[in-house]
């Protein structure tokens, strides 16, 4: 699909209640850590990248992941694949974007920025991992 096909938006990942020391990153194109943050006392920590839209809905971007014909979705690496070869964690959460609402969807072809709103502490009080679900999803 041709690139002038496709419209710039922003994705917004805020992940509420990390756990606090442990580092927290995008995945970069080349797989590894980008843009590293952890929380001092569990402050919520913000991550933004750029992506694009296309009719399908189709999404593009150095961050988008793809499983299939259909999935997409972003990785945010924890611990140790954050780049903390001291944690004792090693996890991703995979953050699901191709069932995104289709208000959401329109918002994005028109350029608009999504939010994603997660829990980074999982139920056992260690870092959230594999696919999670949003706390919400709207429009920025």
């Amino acid at each position: 699909m041709a690139r002038s096909d496709q419209t710039p938006f922003r994705l917004r990942i805020i992940i509420q209640n990390p756990v606090p020391a442990v580092p927290y990153s995008l995945q970069s194109v080349e797989g590894g850590p980008l843009d590293p943050k952890q929380s001092s006392a569990g402050e919520p920590l913000v991550f933004e990248c750029a992506m694009r839209i296309a009719a399908g809905p189709k999404f593009f971007g150095d961050q988008v992941r793809r499983e299939g014909p259909v999935r997409r979705f972003v990785y945010i690496r924890i611990g140790a694949l954050a780049a903390c070869m001291t944690s004792p964690w090693s996890r991703r959460m995979k953050i699901d974007i191709h069932d995104l609402d289709p208000s959401l969807i329109d918002h994005a072809a028109r350029g608009g920025t999504i939010e994603i709103l997660l829990n980074g502490t999982g139920a056992d009080g260690t870092p959230a991992c594999a696919t999670i679900s949003p706390i919400t999803r709207r429009r920025a």
